[in-house]
C-alpha cells in the first residue's frame, strides 16, 4: 500500500497527465534522434511503431504512476512482462531504455528527488520487462 501512494504522489508531484504527456513526448523524441537510442528506435520500428508507442507509454504511465488507468481500460492489464514479450530485451536494452528515460527527466526538469524516485520505478520495472540474458 505505502508504494502505491508513492506512485500516486508521483503521477501528482510530476504535474498530472500534462507533465506526464510531456515526458514521454520528450523520451520518444529522443528515441528517434539520439544517435546513442538508434537500437532502441529500431526496436520500436519492428513493432507497431513510434506514434504508437508515445500513446501507450502515456496510457500506461499514467496508471503506473497512480492516475487514470488508461491502459487497463483499453487492454483489460498492464503486465508490462505480457507487453513486452514480443521483443527482446535484454540488459543491454534494457540499460538503453534507463539511459532514454534518465535523459528526458532531465529534459524536462523534474526535481532531483522526484526523479531519483521515478528511476527507482523505472529501473525495477525495466528488469521486470527484460527476457534474455
Amino acid at each position: 500500500m505505502r508504494a502505491l501512494r508513492q506512485m500516486q504522489s508521483l503521477y501528482e508531484k510530476m504535474g498530472g497527465e500534462e507533465e506526464i504527456r510531456r515526458l514521454v513526448e520528450t523520451f520518444y523524441d529522443i528515441v528517434e534522434t539520439d544517435p546513442e537510442a538508434k537500437e532502441l528506435h529500431l526496436l520500436h520500428l519492428r513493432g507497431h511503431g513510434v506514434a504508437h508507442s508515445r500513446i501507450e507509454q502515456f496510457n500506461f504511465l499514467s496508471g503506473f504512476l497512480g492516475g487514470p488507468q488508461y491502459y487497463v481500460q483499453k487492454y483489460g492489464h498492464a503486465h508490462l512482462r505480457e507487453m513486452h514479450a514480443h521483443v527482446p530485451i535484454g540488459r543491454k536494452e534494457r540499460d538503453l531504455w534507463l539511459a532514454c528515460m534518465t535523459k528526458a527527466i532531465a529534459k524536462v526538469g523534474l526535481g532531483s528527488q522526484t526523479a531519483d524516485r521515478l528511476m527507482r520505478h523505472f529501473t525495477r520495472a525495466a528488469e521486470g520487462c527484460r527476457n534474455q540474458d
